[in-house]
């Protein structure tokens, strides 16, 4: 099962290929995607991203995930988060969100298991 490619992005609204949903922020997975609902985990800009926010990601055997910090990298990504990921055995990428999509996007072509948290405003 391939990641899904991230047809489009502007503030405030991205499309995954395949889905009809648009979202604000999004989680996309091999497979799949979703509305990441921050009020789901209390996340918030700071600290930010949350262990529990990646998850389900992590089980959906991801070998790497991309976080889109914002277009204005409001998002914080803590230590704690990524080294998380990497006791998963898991690679990171934390980005601007537009070069996360990119960066996700050409992942996602080259086949690998890749999975993404993307803000898609400040």
């Amino acid at each position: 099962m391939s990641s899904p490619e991230i047809a489009s992005l502007s503030w405030g609204q991205m499309k995954v290929k395949g889905c009809s949903t648009t979202y604000k922020d999004c989680k996309v997975w091999p497979g799949g995607s979703r509305t990441w609902d921050w009020r789901e985990t209390g996340t918030n800009h700071s600290p930010g991203v949350q262990p529990a926010d990646l998850e389900e990601v992590v089980k959906k055997g991801v070998k790497t995930v991309v976080i889109g910090r914002g277009m204005s990298e409001a998002l914080q990504v803590p230590a704690s988060t990524v080294e998380y990921l990497k006791r998963h055995g898991i690679e990171v990428l934390v980005l601007q969100t537009e070069k996360a999509v990119a960066e996700y996007n050409a992942l996602a072509a080259q086949g690998v298991k890749v999975g993404g948290l993307f803000h898609s405003t400040c």
